[in-house]
């Protein structure tokens, strides 16, 4: 309240004409009004004023009263660099309002435009010191289901490989309980806790909160080509979110920039859906890594951090998924249960793992699917463009600890360019402690994939189920610090190619050969 008797102070001593756009809608009928606009707080809308303080307020009285939102018709709002953030805690309907983000001056890159919010606040939980994998309850009672968020800062997980190496991330996960304390099976706690260093419980709002439609376009920023990520974004922080109709694009990426921490940013919550939406993959731009090499810089549209349940349907985006000079527009760290459905996108991607994913009814283009984690990762009626069908992540140790489902397919290794294709890649030299034992998919299965190689080069032996992800591994003089532990079992079912040529185990037939393959 304090804060909003703030922003409209400043209106009314700052700007005469905002005051007197305020003052004909007194505060009685906006209360009773069916919805709260921008320019009800002297938002111009034309493009050229900055909105963004009347935009902040106009959230903070349809919060205060349970009001929702909506952008006035036709309009155009420009958004400064100021350090404003406007908080969503009601249903906002953008309409076919435009939003012009304007990143080439900002005071805080890492603020975002809107927070998507409960107004349930989180808590501590000082009572449990410890966690099991796959313990099924949780000492605790609550008013209703929650999310619990976890860390042991004395554990590290995820240690980097490569060019971008790092010493690892804290041990963490994100799982929901009932009131009960009793863990949801469809998001089980993947690692022991023996010790933890804050555990955090973020209660669930009831009601689903929507956010319909509306144009945004960022004005990139022209910083030097670094790891300063900016998150001028939408960040979802809330539960039982809805999505539906947004527009993002981007304009005015020139010769440098920094990175994009995702346009939508969805995090701490559950239950998200992001439907029939439309976004902008960001231009590549390189740097130097941490090992001092030159890397290109992963610049997003969208990230998922701790999340569960979270899905992308009916959503695609501006550019052409196979265009290299864009980034891949999706990635994610420590989630579950992520969906693809009826996407068109230039990439999935799972850096920090990600437990069950699902991709059905899309096409992935050159970036293709990228992941490691656990539990079932699922790719059903899709077509993938890759230069592999799904590459297990070489830099967090190529793992996958379950199992992978392929079903109804078509893979177009490369986008049609000419490489020898393997339908899953990856690399271990079992020389690197990623932090965790690795693993390939413990079971694979395949069925019904068509394999469009016909462009392929000279002395193309014809498609191999497994990449070389270990070339030392080719004689029996290899020994591995930190052993890879391999495939089982794999199923083939109808698998056909358009070179005619028939599909392999793997170019390095010694590391796979007791891998039982069954061609059905």
């Amino acid at each position: 309240m304090i804060y909003h008797i703030l922003i409209l102070h400043f209106i009314f001593t700052t700007n005469p004409e905002k005051t007197q756009v305020f003052s004909s809608t007194p505060n009685s009928k906006l209360i009773n009004s069916e919805a709260v606009r921008y320019s009800d707080f002297g938002a111009k809308g034309d493009g050229k004023t900055d909105d963004m303080e009347a935009i902040v307020a106009a959230h903070e009285f349809a919060n205060e009263h349970g009001l929702p939102v909506k952008a006035d018709k036709g309009a155009s709002y420009y958004i400064g660099g100021k350090e404003l953030t406007a908080t969503i805690q009601t249903d906002t309907d953008f309409g076919e309002a435009s939003f012009l983000i304007d990143d080439t001056e900002v005071e805080n890159r890492t603020a975002p435009v809107f927070l998507v919010s409960s107004s349930l606040e989180p808590y501590k939980v000082k009572t449990i010191s410890s966690l099991k994998r796959n313990q099924e309850k949780v000492d605790l009672k609550l008013p209703g289901p929650a999310l619990i968020t976890v860390t042991d800062s004395n554990t590290k997980r995820y240690i980097r490989f490569g060019p971008n190496v790092n010493n690892g991330a804290s041990q963490t996960d994100i799982f929901l309980i009932d009131r009960n304390g009793s863990v949801d099976t469809n998001t089980p706690i993947i690692w022991d806790f023996d010790q933890i260093s804050e555990m955090t419980i973020l209660p669930i709002d009831d009601e689903t909160l929507k956010i319909t439609a509306g144009r945004f376009t960022t004005i990139a920023n022209q910083e030097e080509s670094q790891y300063n990520y900016y998150s001028r974004n939408i960040s979802i922080q809330r539960s039982n979110v809805v999505i539906d109709g947004l527009e993002h694009r981007i304009t005015g990426e020139g010769d440098q920039g920094a990175p994009y921490n995702g346009f939508l940013n969805i995090s701490n919550c559950t239950n998200v859906t992001v439907q029939n939406t439309t976004l902008t993959g960001h231009k590549t731009y390189q740097t130097i890594g941490r090992a001092g090499t030159t890397v290109s810089m992963g610049s997003y549209d969208i990230i998922v951090n701790k999340a569960l349940n979270v899905s992308f349907i009916n959503c695609k985006q501006t550019n052409d998924i196979d265009d290299h000079t864009f980034w891949g527009i999706m990635g994610s760290n420590f989630s579950k249960n992520l969906l693809f459905d009826k996407c068109t996108f230039s990439r999935f991607d799972a850096h920090m793992g990600v437990a069950n994913a699902t991709i059905r009814n899309s096409t992935l283009g050159h970036m293709g699917i990228n992941a490691i984690g656990t539990g079932t990762f699922t790719v059903e009626k899709s077509e993938i463009r890759g230069r592999s069908l799904i590459n297990l992540r070489p830099d967090y140790g190529s793992t996958w600890e379950g199992k992978l489902i392929i079903r109804d397919c078509t893979f177009v290794p490369a986008a049609g360019r000419p490489v020898s294709a393997s339908l899953i890649s990856g690399s271990n030299s079992g020389q690197h402690d990623f932090g965790y034992t690795c693993y390939m998919p413990e079971e694979i299965i395949i069925e019904n994939l068509r394999i469009e190689d016909s462009n392929h080069p000279e002395n193309y032996l014809g498609p191999a189920i497994f990449g070389n992800f270990n070339s030392e591994r080719e004689n029996d003089s290899s020994e591995e610090k930190y052993p890879y532990v391999l495939t089982k079992k794999v199923t083939i079912k109808n698998v056909t190619t358009s070179s005619g040529k028939e599909l392999r185990v793997s170019e390095n037939e010694r590391m796979f050969e007791g891998v039982n393959v069954d061609v059905k």
